[in-house]
């Protein structure tokens, strides 16, 4: 796998198996946060064993500047699994990253084929997604920042972020405890002694959030039956697009994000994918990392339920940005974990 990474142009890399957690922990998301091995070095401070390749390759990257360049890498990786503790806590993964501002569906496109071409003996079934078109889908709401940001922060976490909508729609009333505290006119005149992480001022700012988001209009049943329909898109690639265009028409913020979405698949098509038979599914993603932000892909051994994705990439430019110190360049990448792929050949 790594020659043939390398035959595509990649540099092989190495990342340390300790990374700093101060740093790097936040930018995984909430399920990696939850999942890595965290320690305390004396000097270094808080450290985590290698959580993912990518992080630290960007890091890397953006550090020596952020030109167009390609790596690959090949190393273990440490979660905790206490979902599912019949996996392993640390694992191989094999590792491909473009770093290419020239055409980024082109760079999508050269990522997802030779992942295929690489795992196209075994039977895996892929498929793609893009968080982009669900970002586009939430920004177009009319609703304030506030409401914008949380829903943007909990698009990851499908259970709350359906709370929070049908709570900003008035589908979920408001908890008779918290009506009757935000109607008090000084909630705080009744506190008892501060007991807890919280401070009084950070406790009566809270109130005043909730009070602010009590005081807005309700999203509109139209608005939310958008997002429905286009969290529920789930046909080939071309279908789902204009399925995808039907809902624009009343949600044009999804506009930009489809072009790119029809630029990759004619990418795809041009390096010999079968696009219409090709998997997109609009929720496909959401609860991976949490530093992609456009297409996503996996590949998926439905006969082994069992078994984790045993491919999975995306496009992550935001995390360029992010780590780039006031530089950055669009970003995509993918690993494949050769120990599922031995466990798939040892069923056979």
């Amino acid at each position: 796998m790594r020659a043939a990474f390398e035959s595509a142009g990649a540099i092989p890399v190495e990342t340390g198996v300790l990374q700093p957690a101060e740093t790097l922990l936040d930018l995984y998301g909430e399920d990696i946060r939850a999942r890595a091995y965290v320690t305390h070095d004396p000097v270094q401070g808080e450290m985590m064993l290698r959580p993912d390749f990518t992080v630290p390759v960007v890091q890397m990257h953006m550090s020596d500047g952020a030109e167009p360049a390609r790596y690959t890498y090949s190393g273990k990786v440490f979660r905790r699994q206490e979902r599912h503790p019949e996996r392993p806590v640390e694992y191989l993964q094999v590792g491909f990253e473009i770093f290419d501002r020239a055409d980024p569906a082109a760079a999508d496109a050269e990522v997802f084929a030779l992942f295929a071409d690489l795992l196209k003996g075994y039977a895996l079934r892929a498929v793609t997604g893009d968080i982009g078109v669900l970002t586009a889908a939430v920004a177009g709401l009319g609703a304030s920042e506030r409401r914008h940001a949380a829903l943007m922060r909990h698009l990851w976490r499908p259970r709350r972020f359906r709370q929070l909508l049908d709570r900003f729609s008035g589908k979920t009333p408001m908890p008779p405890t918290r009506r009757a505290l935000l109607a008090e006119a000084d909630p705080m005149a009744r506190a008892t002694p501060m007991i807890g992480l919280r401070s009084e001022a950070e406790i009566a700012a809270r109130i005043e959030a909730l009070r602010a988001d009590a005081a807005e209009p309700p999203l509109s049943a139209e608005q939310v039956a958008l997002i429905d329909a286009v969290l529920a898109v789930k046909a080939p690639g071309p279908f789902a697009l204009e399925r995808l265009r039907d809902i624009a028409v009343d949600l044009p913020a999804l506009t930009p994000a489809l072009t790119r979405m029809a630029r990759r698949l004619e990418a795809l098509s041009a390096r010999g994918v079968d696009v219409g038979r090709l998997g997109f599914e609009a929720s496909f993603g959401r609860t991976s990392m949490e530093y992609y932000d456009g297409f996503v892909f996996g590949m998926i051994a439905e006969a082994r339920p069992d078994l984790p994705p045993v491919a999975t990439g995306g496009r992550y430019d935001a995390l360029t940005r992010r780590l780039g110190q006031g530089r950055e360049i669009p970003a995509v990448g993918g690993v494949i974990r050769p120990d599922a792929l031995m466990q798939m050949e040892g069923a056979a």
